[in-house]
């Protein structure tokens, strides 16, 4: 039940000056993803800036990301939270919205138990039919989800279909990789380990990388699927500088700011998030330069 292979975009949302939603830049950024090749969108993610979009402009961005998308590919809905009920009722009307598929990041703050979080994702995924992808990302949320816990989830719900896996550590992906085998899709969640995470078994990435790169993200993975690994690992190599710039501040601080040099007007994140120093703009450039992608 994949979603899709390949390079799903972690799209970020762009603002304008007075702090509203630019639903110009939006199209304007969707279809370009889509002419570069990306694989699917995730709208409303962290990139996306969620975590500052009361609901009716979170949920008002996912339907307008699904209208203009026309079905050309998928659409995932950034739908989690740390209130189990809200992350239930964020999905059931995103399916209602048309979104292919949700994205539900670890419950953050609260500090669930293993236990705890098994719950949580059955009583999510039960409210909806749509397929659902779990983002684990400890250096946010203070959580980690185990592979055995995944494991379980994976064989007890059928519609949790895949992960995002942003720990970091290759070794517990490559122990969830085994205990699952096949049967859960595993999505790298970090752009510096897409060679890796496909190494092991891996479907693809959920990549900030994209927004700016989106040829190159995909192609790095479509390498990877056609066992390329050489010439996947160089294109890796190549990105890596300009991986590196890209997370220089907190995330999407540098990649709105690379957004804005390439034209697409996204404006600047909501507070607390502030824009990227003079300096890092200067790092920031001379990266994308170097890579080719401005």
């Amino acid at each position: 039940m994949s979603i899709f292979k390949g390079s799903g975009v972690a799209l970020v949302t762009p603002m304008k000056e007075n702090g509203e939603i630019n639903y110009e830049s939006l199209e304007k950024l969707i279809e370009a993803q889509i002419a570069g090749g990306t694989d699917a969108l995730i709208v409303c993610g962290t990139s996306g800036e969620a975590p500052t979009l009361d609901d009716p402009e979170h949920l008002d961005a996912i339907r307008f990301s699904v209208e203009v998308t026309k079905g050309r590919i998928p659409v995932i809905a950034g739908t989690g939270s740390n209130n189990t009920a809200h992350a239930v009722m964020m999905s059931e009307e995103s399916e209602k919205l048309g979104a292919d598929g949700v994205l539900l990041v670890t419950p953050y703050y609260n500090k669930a138990t293993q236990d705890g979080l098994y719950a949580h994702y059955r009583k999510i995924a039960s409210a909806t039919k749509l397929p659902c992808i779990i983002y684990n990302v400890p250096s946010r949320t203070g959580t980690n989800i185990l592979p055995e816990t995944m494991a379980r989830l994976a064989e007890d719900q059928k519609n949790i279909v895949a992960i995002k896996e942003a720990s970091g550590n290759i070794s517990q992906v490559a122990k969830l990789a085994s205990l699952t085998d096949g049967k859960l899709d595993i999505y790298s969640g970090n752009d510096d380990q897409i060679v890796p995470i496909c190494s092991l078994g891996g479907v693809g990435v959920i990549s900030v990388l994209a927004n700016v790169a989106p040829q190159e993200t995909h192609d790095m993975v479509m390498l990877c699927l056609e066992d390329k690994y050489e010439e996947a690992r160089n294109l890796q190599f190549r990105a890596l500088p300009l991986v590196e710039q890209l997370f220089i501040e907190v995330n999407p601080i540098p990649v709105k700011a690379a957004l804005n040099m390439q034209g697409f007007c996204v404006g600047s994140p909501r507070l607390p998030l502030t824009e990227l120093t003079d300096a890092h703009k200067k790092t920031l450039k001379d990266a994308m330069q170097k890579f080719g992608c401005l």
